[in-house]
C-alpha cells in the first residue's frame, strides 16, 4: 500500500467537523504559552529523570499546536500505522475498495476528532512517520490546556508544568527503555498480521452477544468493536497491548503526582479534576464503541498497579518492568500486582 492510498483529506475533514473551537486559540494567550513551554519541559525533564531513574540524551523539540494541527499530525501517523490493516480490509471487502477505504478514513477521522478537544499533551516519538524518521517532540494542544485552566481556575504555571511532567515521563519510557518502542510496534504488527478471515465469525459473535445479554453484561466490551470482532489469538495480543499501556499510563500518572505533590501547591486539586474528567458519562457509548473506554481504564488499572507495587515492595521495584519484555506485567498481573512481584522477584 502506498502512502497515498489512505484518504488523509477525508479523515481530516471528518475530524475537523468534530473538533470544535475555543475562542482563545491562536491569541496572545497561546503565544505566551508557546514561549514558556520549552522552559517548562526542560524543568520537568530533570525532575522526571531523578524520579524514575531513566535517562535520555538531549532535550526534545517543544510545540504548542492547535486542535487541527494535532489532528493533521495524527492522521499522518495513523495512515502509516493502519496502512497494512486497511490493505487487508480492502482486499476482502465486498462493498468495493473505494468505499472500504472511505470507511477506514471516516472511522479514523471520527476518533481523532473526538479526542482532539480532550488531549492536553502528547509525546510524538511513539508515533510512526511517513518518512521513517523518529522525531522527539513534546506537544501541547494549546486551546485545550487554556480551556481547562479557565474552566477549573487552575494556576496556569502549575497546570502546564503538571502536563509537561506526564509527557516527559512518556518520553523517558520510550527513550530510556531502548527496547520499548520496537516492542510496541511488534505488538501492533502482530495484531495486523493476525487480521485474517475467521471461519464462522458471525455465528461466534452472535453467540457472544446473546450470552452477554443473558448475563446482563454490556453487549460491547471496553475494547470496543475491535474486541468484538477479534479472534481469540487477537484478543491475547490485545490483552498484551492493554497491559503495556496500563503500565505506561499508570507509571506516567504516578510520576506526575509524586513530583507534583512536592513541587505544586494545587496538585491534589488538579489530580482530582482530571480523574473526574476521565469518568464523566458524556459520549460514553461512542467511547465504548470505538474502544476508547479501554484507554480510560488504563489510567485506573495502571495507577492501581503502580500503587500496589509501591506499597508492597517500594517505588524502585517498578524498575523491574524496564529490564525486558519478559518482565512486563500481564493483564492479570496488572489487576493483581502481588502476582507480578512474586514472578519477577
Amino acid at each position: 500500500m502506498t502512502r497515498g492510498d489512505f484518504d488523509r483529506r477525508l479523515a481530516c475533514r471528518v475530524a475537523d467537523r468534530l473538533a470544535g473551537s475555543y475562542p482563545l486559540e491562536r491569541t496572545y494567550h497561546e503565544e505566551r504559552f508557546t514561549s514558556e513551554a520549552p522552559d517548562l519541559v526542560a524543568r520537568a525533564a530533570v525532575l522526571v529523570e531523578s524520579e524514575t531513574g531513566l535517562q535520555a540524551a538531549g532535550m526534545p523539540e517543544v510545540a504548542v499546536v492547535s486542535r487541527r494541527d494535532w489532528i493533521a499530525n495524527n492522521v499522518e501517523s495513523f495512515g502509516v500505522l493502519l496502512g497494512h490493516t486497511e490493505e487487508k480490509l480492502v482486499s476482502r471487502a465486498t462493498i468495493g475498495s473505494k468505499i472500504a477505504r472511505r470507511v477506514v478514513a471516516i472511522e479514523v477521522g471520527a476518533v481523532l476528532g473526538m479526542l482532539s478537544s480532550r488531549v492536553l499533551g502528547q509525546y510524538e516519538l511513539v508515533l510512526p512517520t511517513a518518512d521513517g524518521n523518529e522525531g522527539d517532540t513534546v506537544l501541547f494542544v494549546g486551546s485545550n490546556v487554556l480551556e481547562m485552566e479557565r474552566r477549573h481556575e487552575f494556576r496556569s504555571d502549575e497546570f502546564r508544568f503538571w502536563v509537561a511532567l506526564h509527557e516527559c515521563t512518556h518520553r523517558l519510557q520510550f527513550l530510556g527503555v531502548p527496547w520499548l518502542r520496537r516492542y510496541f510496534f511488534e505488538l501492533v504488527a502482530t495484531m495486523v498480521d493476525s487480521a485474517v478471515p475467521e471461519s464462522g465469525r458471525m455465528a461466534r459473535i452472535v453467540g457472544e452477544l446473546r450470552q452477554a445479554s443473558r448475563s446482563g453484561n454490556p453487549l460491547v466490551s471496553e475494547s470496543g468493536l475491535f474486541g468484538l470482532f477479534a479472534t481469540p489469538s487477537q484478543r491475547a495480543t490485545l490483552n498484551r497491548v492493554q497491559a503495556l499501556m496500563s503500565l505506561l499510563e499508570g507509571h506516567g500518572h504516578a510520576v506526575m503526582d509524586r513530583i507534583g505533590a512536592r513541587e505544586l501547591m494545587t496538585n491534589e486539586m488538579m489530580s482530582s479534576v482530571l480523574k473526574a474528567r476521565r469518568q464523566e458519562p458524556r459520549s460514553a457509548m461512542f467511547m465504548r464503541l470505538v474502544g476508547l473506554e479501554m484507554k480510560l481504564q488504563q489510567y485506573e488499572l495502571g495507577s492501581a498497579f503502580i500503587a500496589g507495587v509501591d506499597r508492597h515492595a517500594g517505588w524502585k521495584a517498578i524498575s523491574r518492568a524496564w529490564e525486558g519484555p519478559a518482565m512486563l506485567p500481564t493483564l492479570e498481573e496488572i489487576e493483581n500486582p502481588l502476582l507480578w512481584l512474586e514472578r519477577t522477584s
